[in-house]
C-alpha cells in the first residue's frame, strides 16, 4: 500500500510549492488538509494558489479536497475525512503517490491516525443554549470535557460544533476513536504507513513572510473576493465565522473596521494563528507521531533534495 507523504507547516512556509515539486518527481496527487480550501470561491483568503500546480512545462499536478463545497456550507472535519479517505483510496489504486499537504494540524493528524470517524449528530437543543455565551466561555466549556477538540476552533461557530461533538462522545463512548484501545499491539492497521515532513521557520522570518503576503492578497483583491461573497448572498455573520481574512476584511465591509485596523489586526491574527500550527505539530511528536522538521529558510530545491534523501534513508512510519 503506498505511503502518505505529508508536508506540514505554519501559514506562509512554501508547503503548496514544495508539495507540487514533490509530486511532480514521485507521480504524486496533492491531498489539501486545509480547513478552509474546501470552499469554493474562497481563493485568495484561503491561499490556494492553484497557478502553482501548473508546472514550468504546462504539466497540472492533480489535486484533491481543493473546492467541494460551497461558502456558507458546514463543512467539518468527520465531511472532510470521508472525502479524504475517497481521494486517497482513487489516488492508490491508480498506482500514484498520496502527498498530503496542509496546516491544519487535526486533519492532519486525523488522517494519519487511520480511524474512522463517527458523525456525531447536531443537537439543536444544545445549540440554543451556547449561542448566547461569549468564545472565551466555549471554550472553557470544552475544556472540561478533556482531551483535544475534533474539530477547528477558531470561530464561536466551530467551538459550538467541537462541544457537540464532545458532548455526544461524552454519552456514547463507544463510538468514540479516539478513545480505542493504545496498546501498541491493539491498534487499528491505518490506511497506509506515513512520512511527516514540517516546515520551521524563525520567528522573524515567519512574520516577515506573513506581512510580504499579506499585502500581496490584499492588492491582488482579497477584499474584491470578500465583497462578491457577500452580493452573492453568503451571510456575513458566517463569513466572519471562517476566521483571519473573511472575519477582518468581512467586519471592515460592514464598517466595523477602519481599512488601516483591518490590515494590522489582520496581520496581528494571522501571526498568531501561525504560531498554534507550530504548537499543534510539535504537540502530535508528543502524542506519538515521527515529525521530520525542514528548514523553511532554505531554497526550494534544497528542501525537495532533502526530502528524497531521506524517503531513501528512512523506513516508514506505520499510522496509528
Amino acid at each position: 500500500m503506498s505511503q502518505i507523504i505529508t508536508i506540514a507547516g505554519p501559514t506562509a512556509s512554501g508547503k503548496t510549492a514544495l508539495g507540487v515539486l514533490l509530486a511532480e518527481t514521485l507521480s504524486g496527487e496533492i491531498l489539501s488538509a486545509d480547513s478552509r480550501q474546501v470552499y469554493r470561491r474562497m481563493d485568495i483568503g484561503t491561499g490556494k494558489d492553484l497557478a502553482e500546480y501548473v508546472r514550468s512545462n504546462g504539466t497540472q499536478i492533480p489535486y484533491h479536497l481543493i473546492d467541494i463545497a460551497n461558502p456558507g456550507e458546514v463543512y467539518d472535519l468527520f465531511h472532510w475525512h470521508t472525502a479524504f479517505r475517497s481521494a486517497h483510496s482513487a489516488i492508490v489504486e491508480r498506482g500514484n503517490t498520496p502527498i498530503l499537504v496542509g496546516g491544519t494540524g487535526l486533519y492532519i493528524e486525523t488522517a494519519l491516525r487511520g480511524k474512522d470517524l463517527s458523525e456525531a449528530p447536531q443537537n439543536e437543543t444544545l445549540r440554543k443554549d451556547l449561542a448566547q455565551l461569549s468564545h472565551d466561555d466555549l471554550k472553557e466549556i470544552l475544556r472540561r470535557y478533556g482531551g483535544k477538540p475534533r474539530t477547528d476552533i477558531g470561530s464561536i461557530r466551530r467551538t459550538i460544533r467541537a462541544i457537540e461533538i464532545a458532548s455526544y462522545y461524552a454519552c456514547h463512548p463507544e463510538k468514540d476513536p479516539w478513545k480505542q484501545s493504545v496498546r501498541p499491539e491493539e491498534r487499528e492497521v491505518s490506511l497506509a504507513p506515513y512520512v511527516l515532513f514540517c516546515i520551521q521557520l524563525p520567528r522573524d522570518e515567519r512574520i516577515q513572510r506573513i506581512g510580504v503576503r499579506l499585502r500581496a492578497r490584499l492588492n491582488s483583491g482579497m477584499i474584491e473576493e470578500v465583497e462578491g461573497l457577500i452580493r452573492s448572498g453568503v451571510d456575513p455573520n458566517r463569513l466572519i465565522q471562517y476566521g483571519l481574512e473573511y472575519r477582518f476584511i468581512t467586519r471592515y465591509l460592514l464598517g466595523e473596521l477602519q481599512r488601516g485596523e483591518m490590515e494590522t489586526q489582520l496581520e496581528i491574527a494571522i501571526r498568531q494563528f501561525a504560531k498554534r500550527q507550530m504548537t499543534w505539530f510539535r504537540g502530535m511528536e508528543r502524542r506519538g507521531y515521527s515529525v521530520h522538521y525542514l528548514d523553511g529558510t532554505q531554497p526550494l530545491e534544497a528542501l525537495h533534495q532533502e526530502i528524497l534523501l531521506y524517503l531513501e534513508q528512512h523506513p516508514l512510519h506505520p499510522s496509528f
